[in-house]
């Protein structure tokens, strides 16, 4: 089971917090740092000093690190045209020697669209553009150097596109999608992607959709071996309970609720719930780590919690 460190900076945090965390997740070898891309904060607290932007931010991680994987979890279809977004990451895995991940999706959180004049549509259209997207950026970076790129869609039009830059990584960026597996999304999975990720949700659940996929992706006619599959859940890892208590107070959440519903309790507690997810077949984690001031809690995972996966 890969760890990877997953981060929600809108709720408040600058370049420079990101950057401590980002080199303690690599000095610690975890597997990757990887952050939301939104522009407000969702629940308690101000979100000061502002939101950052997550391929800016990425940009400068690109060349800030050395080791780690880097990524979003994820971008939505509805901050970025398909063919700059497909620019952006291309330059940024170069500028990281190609440990750049892509992570995508529809785009759910109407608020932060209102706040900043981006549009919003329904869901069914959100979709639309998403479908769109993934045809566009991974047509982009496999069409050969010296052909050009042509889409025409409803949302998106390509004509004579050189389609570059390309990335370091080959065929192209590895692209993550996600969610509940429901049937568009996992045919979209099935033709596009290189992982899929149960975001927040019970082990039952995590193995009904990867279940779900691999029916896609066989129907597909892909190897089963082609598809990752893995889980995101809020980390609160302590060796006592008065360690556990203070991480779920820092987070505003009840102890026993977190260890319900996240990654929750001891490094033994916490091994034992990976393990139930492995047997669905998830063979990477992301910790959702919401305070970003406690690097204390990475150390304990890197230092109890990896070397028994």
């Amino acid at each position: 089971m890969q760890l990877r460190v997953f981060t929600e900076p809108q709720q408040g945090a600058t370049y420079e917090d990101l950057l401590r965390v980002a080199q303690a997740t690599e000095a610690l070898g975890f597997d990757a740092f990887f952050r939301s891309d939104h522009y407000l904060n969702m629940g308690a607290g101000s979100g000061q000093p502002g939101p950052t932007d997550a391929w800016a931010t990425l940009a400068g991680l690109a060349r800030d690190t050395s080791g780690i994987r880097l990524g979003t979890l994820v971008s939505p279809a509805t901050f970025r045209h398909p063919g700059p977004l497909a620019i952006t990451v291309a330059q940024v895995d170069q500028m990281s020697g190609g440990r750049v991940e892509l992570g995508l999706g529809a785009g759910w959180f109407e608020a932060e669209h209102t706040a900043y004049g981006i549009p919003f549509g329904d869901v069914a259209t959100r979709y639309d553009m998403l479908a769109e997207q993934l045809a566009i950026i991974d047509g982009l970076w496999q069409t050969p150097v010296g052909q050009l790129f042509d889409f025409a869609g409803e949302h998106y039009r390509l004509q004579d596109s050189p389609a570059l830059p390309k990335p370091v990584q080959r065929p192209r960026v590895p692209i993550i999608l996600g969610g509940a597996a429901k049937r568009r999304s996992a045919t979209l999975a099935a033709a596009h992607a290189d992982e899929y990720n149960s975001g927040f949700r019970s082990v039952i659940e995590s193995g009904q959709i990867f279940d779900r996929v691999r029916a896609a992706v066989a129907e597909a006619g892909r190897a089963a071996g082609e598809m990752t599959y893995s889980i995101a859940q809020v980390i609160c890892v302590g060796r006592t309970e008065a360690d556990l208590r203070r991480r779920a107070e820092a987070l505003g959440r009840e102890l026993a609720d977190l260890r319900v519903e996240g990654l929750a309790g001891t490094p033994t507690e916490v091994v034992a719930k990976l393990g139930e997810f492995a047997e669905t077949g998830a063979s990477r984690a992301y910790l959702q780590l919401m305070d970003l001031r406690d690097l204390d809690q990475l150390e304990l995972i890197a230092a109890d919690v990896a070397p028994q996966l």
